[in-house]
């Protein structure tokens, strides 16, 4: 169970969590540094305070409601990993739960990298009988 503390994986887990309940991300956007980037299992990269803006608010737009609750995390070294599994309602009301991992590197008290793996597959629906 994830242990609270002072460190700044803490800091992330929290604003993302009250993030996903408000739909509000400046409290997230404000742990990133001017020049994070942000990667997930697509081929493109986020960059800059404007490109975290839209990929948290493009992260949050693909539900009606996601919490994502944090089964394990440590932080070492200038890097936080964070394993967590999200539940919600995608758009549309489809029902999803998914695990991952999310990485943060951190320099002087800011990320400056995020990337998330997780299972993609959860996105697909399913397919009707014939």
């Amino acid at each position: 169970m994830v242990q609270w503390g002072m460190t700044i994986t803490d800091d992330f887990m929290a604003a993302l969590n009250t993030a996903e309940s408000s739909g509000d991300v400046s409290g997230l956007l404000a742990l990133h540094a001017d020049n994070v980037t942000l990667q997930n299992l697509t081929d493109k990269e986020w960059s800059g305070t404007d490109g975290a803006r839209e990929f948290w608010e493009a992260y949050l737009g693909n539900f009606e409601d996601i919490r994502s609750e944090f089964t394990e995390s440590h932080e070492a070294a200038g890097m936080g990993v964070m394993e967590w599994v999200g539940t919600g309602h995608l758009k549309g009301g489809r029902e999803i739960s998914y695990r991952g991992v999310s990485i943060i590197e951190i320099t002087d008290g800011k990320v400056v990298a995020f990337r998330s793996y997780y299972d993609s597959a959860a996105f697909v629906g399913p397919v009707e009988a014939q």
